[in-house]
């Protein structure tokens, strides 16, 4: 298919899916299945990256990246979704990748050159730091129970979180707290750079979970407990902790969907050569009608599912929130990917739950997209609430209602 990408994106995009498939993939194809790649892996893939000019394609040049546009990094961010390798190669992997862009949007200069810049080099590693455990914040972010303090000069926080994505590895964590009581919780919070080492932060494990693949990401559990933090750890404006979040989140949704949808490509791509070979009840298993037509519907919905985020992703670059898109994309998308995937697994039967492909690991890793960054019903939820918004009765004149009798 062939989409409105700008002459630059695509050839960023040619050359991310050159370092794919001459370098990502054969390392990928040559591992164990289920493996966790190593810091030396990390580390080569990242050189190479360089090489093929595709590194951070989504940072200004002055922080260490190639200065794209949001929309033109796009393209890249889906080829680099086709391995679980990919999005760490480029450094357009979560949850990294949505914190560089709140250090870009919030941060001063002091903080982009503490943090920014050595994210973006894969110097430091970061969480975000925002679900908390029941009662807390969840899908409904209202209910956040964090608190920070003002102490002076300094903050105090204190609160318990889970799913900080990262949270075991990370050096850095953006921590949401509430910071105004008596305000509304979406004007009364702020967001807070806290060194994963500062006294009182205590990870208290990595919360058993699905997926992770050969990534081996953590999601983890801290206790936040009397943790002091300079005033400068601040990042962005005081109480206006929603607002940057969503400034974060908008954008992240969409990259995630980029990832997943390339992802899903892959997997159908795995699918058609392995139904193209495979043999059954006399003829290749690519013959049968059944079968075609779930590829091809398969196909549409991923088509549909990117220009879709393409549409959204202008919708921004022009300046608008578009959160009513960017909930239809998510939603959608994440739906379409798991169906795509879940395709796959079952034309490749037990060679689609075994570990020599990465399908398993792709059906592993796509579940919880229907979760993370806002669950289906939370985004569902914004979209009949726009859809509802001005309804008109005028349709409905020709009724007859009980009581008062058609004239004629």
């Amino acid at each position: 298919m062939r989409y409105d990408d700008s002459e630059r994106a695509q050839a960023v995009a040619s050359r991310a899916r050159e370092l794919m498939d001459e370098v990502v993939l054969p390392i990928e194809r040559a591992r164990a299945g289920g493996v966790t790649i190593s810091s030396g892996t990390v580390a080569e893939l990242r050189e190479a990256a360089r090489e093929y000019e595709v590194y951070a394609p989504q940072i200004p040049k002055a922080h260490g990246g190639m200065g794209l546009s949001f929309r033109d990094a796009l393209p890249t961010f889906e080829e680099a979704g086709r391995s679980l390798l990919g999005s760490v190669a480029m450094r357009v992997d979560a949850p990294d990748e949505g914190n560089m862009h709140l250090l870009e949007l919030a941060g001063d200069d002091l903080q982009k050159e503490t943090y920014l810049e050595p994210l973006v080099a894969g110097e430091l590693t970061s969480g975000f730091s925002m679900t908390e455990p029941m009662q807390g914040a969840g899908s409904d972010p209202k209910m956040i129970q964090t608190t920070a303090t003002r102490d002076g000069d300094e903050w105090v926080i204190d609160g318990h979180k889970w799913w900080t994505t990262q949270g075991v590895e990370a050096d850095i964590l953006i921590v949401l707290a509430r910071t105004n009581p008596d305000a509304h919780p979406y004007e009364g919070c702020s967001l807070f750079l806290v060194p994963a080492d500062a006294d009182g932060v205590e990870v208290l494990r990595d919360v058993p979970h699905m997926g992770g693949g050969n990534r081996g990401a953590s999601h983890a559990e801290i206790r936040y407990d009397g943790v002091s933090v300079p005033d400068e750890h601040l990042l962005g404006d005081l109480d206006r902790g929603f607002v940057h979040a969503q400034e974060r989140l908008g954008p992240a949704r969409l990259t995630h969907c980029m990832r997943y949808s390339g992802m899903a490509q892959r997997a159908l791509e795995i699918a058609k050569a392995y139904l193209s070979e495979r043999e059954g009840f006399d003829s290749t298993l690519s013959d049968k009608q059944s079968l075609r037509h779930r590829i091809a519907d398969a196909e549409t919905n991923l088509h549909v599912a990117r220009t879709a985020i393409r549409d959204a992703a202008d919708r921004i670059a022009a300046g608008d929130q578009a959160r009513v898109q960017v909930s239809m994309c998510k939603v959608f998308t994440a739906n379409v990917t798991q169906d795509a995937i879940d395709l796959a697994v079952q034309c490749c039967g037990a060679n689609g739950i075994g570990k020599d492909l990465p399908l398993s690991d792709f059906y592993e890793s796509i579940r919880q997209f229907r979760i993370v960054d806002g669950a289906d019903e939370v985004h569902r939820r914004v979209i009949a609430r726009a859809a509802f918004d001005d309804v008109s009765d005028e349709e409905l004149e020709p009724l007859t209602r009980f009581g008062t009798p058609t004239s004629t």
